[in-house]
C-alpha cells in the first residue's frame, strides 16, 4: 500500500474505533497477530490475539472515560509506517486503575507508530503521557500543586 493509503487506514481506525467506539470493527483494521510493543514496555508478554486484547484494553478505557476521543494533530507516513501525534480527551466518569471517578476532564498526548502490511495494522509502538493523566485525575500531585 502507498503511504497515503496507509495514512487513510490509520485515520479511519482513529475515527471509527477510537472516536466512535466501534470496537466490533477492530479486526477490520488490526491483524490478530499484530506485535504491540506496548506490552513489551510494560514487561508483559504479547497477547495471542491482539484484536481481542485491544478491545479489552479500550473497553476498560471507555468504562473510565466514556466520552474518550482522539484529535490527530499531525500524521506522517513513510514506506510502511504511519506516525500520529494526537491528544485524547475525556471525562473521568468511572474507576481508573483503582481511582474512583472524579468527573475531571483529561487531555493526554499520545504518539503512535503503526506498521501496515496487506491493508492491516501489524505492528505498533506508543508513547503516552500516563503521568499527566494520573495528575489530571488527582491520583498523584501535579507539577503545579503546592506541597502541604
Amino acid at each position: 500500500m502507498s503511504a497515503e493509503k496507509n495514512k487513510a487506514l490509520v485515520r479511519r481506525f482513529v475515527q471509527e474505533v477510537q472516536n466512535e467506539h466501534k470496537l466490533d470493527s477492530v479486526a477490520e483494521f488490526m491483524d490478530v497477530h499484530m506485535i504491540d510493543h506496548f506490552y513489551d514496555s510494560q514487561g508483559l508478554p504479547q497477547p495471542e490475539n491482539t484484536v481481542e486484547a485491544f478491545k479489552k484494553f479500550y473497553s476498560g478505557m471507555l468504562a473510565s472515560f466514556p466520552d474518550l476521543k482522539g484529535d490527530i494533530h499531525d500524521m506522517i507516513a513513510e514506506d510502511d509506517k504511519v506516525v500520529t501525534y494526537k491528544t485524547f480527551r475525556g471525562t473521568h466518569k468511572g474507576e481508573f486503575r483503582g481511582i474512583p471517578a472524579t468527573g475531571r476532564q483529561i487531555a493526554v498526548d499520545v504518539i503512535d507508530i503503526f506498521r501496515v502490511a496487506n491493508g492491516k495494522l501489524v505492528e505498533h509502538w506508543v508513547v503516552a503521557d500516563w503521568m499527566a493523566l494520573m495528575q489530571q485525575i488527582g491520583a498523584i500531585p501535579g507539577s503545579g500543586d503546592q506541597a502541604q
